[in-house]
């Protein structure tokens, strides 16, 4: 039906202990920034908790138009064969389980799929990639966004979509792509080289795309709209 709005999930934060209000109790949690970003640019949002069940990840992904691996906690070493550094923070096991299964999934499904920061990071070490587990420059102090221009690669699906020129774009990460996974190309630089977006090729995987910095966080939707388009797209396939 005309103006169905698609279902884009969004992988959550799970905390042990989180607070609000008179509660202090574990909780599955995520800024609001990601489900408006989805919401102002056309979609439903869908939070997506980490979920043990097997098979669960393969199950969310038939029920979605689009998917968006949001941002987080540094990826533990292990996942890319290596040891943590002295300035990598504690695993998030779980988060990094479930999410890597979504990306299994929606690759295997063509979904749609965005993958912001650690999400970025998660979908370079699912294709065999590695990351550089510290540097400096891409935040402010605790808990402050910095924000700092990148500059797409012309000819890729997102130099498309933001155009060759430089954008500034808010950023909160100390980690970054190293190897390349098999298949991604680089689809965007910071000006000190840091790779800042990575896609997979348009015809053999659709809209499959991860950016290091956080669109959430800002008011450039050129990004979410263009994921909501290629999951309008899916849902009238499925």
């Amino acid at each position: 039906m005309p103006g169905i709005r698609p279902l884009i999930g969004i992988s959550t934060y799970l905390e042990d202990q989180a607070r609000w209000g008179v509660w202090e109790l574990p909780a599955a949690l995520l800024p609001a920034g990601y489900h408006r970003l989805v919401q102002r640019s056309g979609g439903l949002a869908a939070l997506l908790p980490p979920d043990p069940a097997p098979g669960a990840a393969a199950a969310a992904v038939t029920r979605l138009d689009g998917l968006v691996v949001a941002g987080g906690p540094d990826v533990d070493p292990a996942r890319y064969g290596a040891g943590p550094g002295p300035r990598t923070g504690p695993p998030a096991r779980r988060r990094d389980t479930w999410e890597l299964a979504l990306i299994g999934a929606a690759l295997a499904r063509r979904l749609p799929l965005l993958g912001i920061c650690r999400g970025m990071q998660l979908l370079n070490v699912s294709r065999g990639g590695t990351l550089v587990q510290h540097l400096d420059g891409h935040r402010g102090p605790a808990g402050r966004f910095a924000s700092h221009p990148v500059t797409p690669v012309p000819g890729t699906l997102l130099g498309s979509l933001l155009g060759d020129a430089a954008v500034t774009v808010p950023a909160y990460h100390h980690q970054a792509v190293d190897r390349t996974g098999d298949g991604l190309t680089v689809s965007a630089r910071a000006e000190d080289g840091t790779v800042e977006g990575l896609e997979l090729p348009v015809d053999t995987h659709g809209f499959a795309l991860g950016v290091q910095w956080h669109p959430e966080m800002g008011d450039d939707l050129r990004l979410t709209e263009a994921l909501v388009r290629a999951a309008s797209a899916h849902g009238t396939g499925r």
